[in-house]
């Protein structure tokens, strides 16, 4: 065996220099006795040996330094490969060509009006999105949040809960919404600025849009340690997105959910962006695997896939439901549209993500299914289409005939018994509104 090859496996640069010493020493008593020589001559000798011992233990050294891996920083590289280099298999059941797959952890039975009622719900759901982003750009909103291809990762999650379980969104959730019986042109009168929300929140079991980022998982963890103290036997959802699991109000949900296991599942749409932000960016490990840090499981699903984004919600709330604590799903899809109507994502992200993105379109991939199983028909095509022009002639119209908020009703629901000052405001701003009317007249 060589001193390189020894180097290459690892072996102490100690026990190198040994080994040449005892084949030096061999050598030696070799030359000893084959040929007696004085003794002056032998002992004379010594020393060159192991001096020739020390020059192959310094070559050693040297070959080992040469055939060692070098040392890195523990930074950039080990980050670039992280991620990419520990992607875990995700949990899917819908491949994009419609084709039908198994898990061995996640299993979904499921007939033929169900699937066609994802379907639908999807259509909808994306008609609905695409007439609110219309409108915005036609002035009568605001702002627009666009769900555009996490129609799976909603309308999947949202048909997964309970009536009594309890949904906390962001401000992008309209297919949720849509699940938990919400009228969708609810959704916009914030956007419009007419109101602060425009449902009642215990009606549906589902909480205003949030508008700050991440904050809403407290609320949600709260709610849920309220429901496992009470007693009761519901789970509650809390929506994320990838971008949202940067704040620190994330960390402290996951924090307090996992030390009073709490009753409830953290759902994160990881669209790859959060505005102009890719993923990588923000963390060194799939999303999912830092609910391991915290105390909790945490998988992550082919957010495209609304099958599996149900059979796996299924199993996190009813985890929940049963006492077992909080879980993390992380629903890998992405967004193709903008982050909102103020956005611009053609000067971030490259042509060919979005197009390649686009052959996994959740609504084409179960509709590939449907056909190939036979589960629906043009009819059913047809007709959904029907319904889905009836709900964007709705919208518009919805829109357009919205009132206008009181203008003095920002004072209102202030403080709960007033206050000097708030009447003080009143007074002065109801004087202001009544000097145009002056003018007018």
């Amino acid at each position: 065996m060589t001193v390189e090859s020894t180097a290459e496996r690892g072996t102490p640069r100690r026990a190198t220099a040994t080994a040449a010493q005892k084949t030096a020493t061999r050598k030696t008593a070799t030359k000893k006795a084959g040929t007696e020589k004085a003794p002056g001559k032998t002992a004379a000798k010594k020393p060159t040996a192991r001096k020739s011992t020390a020059k192959k233990a310094a070559a050693g050294k040297a070959t080992a330094k040469r055939t060692s891996p070098a040392k890195k920083a523990p930074g950039k590289s080990a980050a670039r490969r992280g991620p990419a280099a520990d992607r875990p298999a995700m949990v899917q059941l819908l491949t994009p060509e419609g084709e039908r797959v198994d898990h061995p952890d996640y299993t979904l039975d499921i007939g033929a009006d169900e699937l066609r009622g994802l379907y639908r719900d999807m259509v909808l759901t994306r008609r609905f999105d695409a007439e609110a982003t219309s409108l915005q750009r036609q002035g009568e909103l605001g702002l627009w949040p666009s769900l555009l291809g996490q129609e799976a990762a909603q309308i999947g999650s949202g048909r997964a809960l309970h009536p009594g379980d309890y949904v906390f969104p962001t401000y992008r959730e309209h297919g949720v919404a849509w699940c938990r019986g919400v009228d969708p042109t609810l959704l916009l009168g914030m956007f419009r600025g007419v109101n602060h929300g425009g449902w009642d929140p215990n009606s549906n079991n589902f909480h205003l849009y949030t508008i700050v980022i991440g904050s809403q998982t407290l609320h949600a963890a709260g709610y849920a340690m309220g429901v496992a103290k009470d007693g009761g036997d519901s789970a509650v959802i809390a929506y994320f997105g990838d971008g949202a699991s940067s704040q620190g109000d994330v960390a402290e949900a996951f924090t307090f959910s996992a030390v009073y296991n709490a009753p409830i599942v953290f759902f994160c749409q990881n669209n790859q962006w959060a505005i102009s932000e890719p993923t990588e960016r923000q963390t060194r490990v799939p999303l999912y695997q830092r609910a391991a840090g915290y105390g909790f499981p945490g998988v992550r699903v082919d957010g495209n896939d609304v099958l599996a984004v149900l059979a796996v919600t299924r199993a996190a709330v009813e985890r929940a439901r049963s006492g077992q604590g909080p879980m993390l799903v992380e629903a890998f899809t992405y967004r193709m549209g903008a982050h909102t109507t103020s956005d611009d994502p053609t000067r971030y992200r490259p042509d060919d993500e979005l197009a390649q993105w686009e052959a996994k379109d959740p609504i084409l991939r179960l509709r590939r299914h449907l056909d190939a199983t036979g589960a629906a028909d043009e009819a059913f095509y047809a007709a959904v289409e029907e319904e889905s022009d009836a709900l964007g002639r709705r919208v518009r119209e919805t829109i357009r005939t919205m009132p206008d908020p009181d203008s003095m009703a920002i004072f209102e629901h202030v403080y709960a018994d007033g206050h000097a000052l708030v009447d003080e405001e009143r007074a002065q701003y109801a004087a202001y509104l009544a000097s145009f009317e002056q003018e007018e007249n």
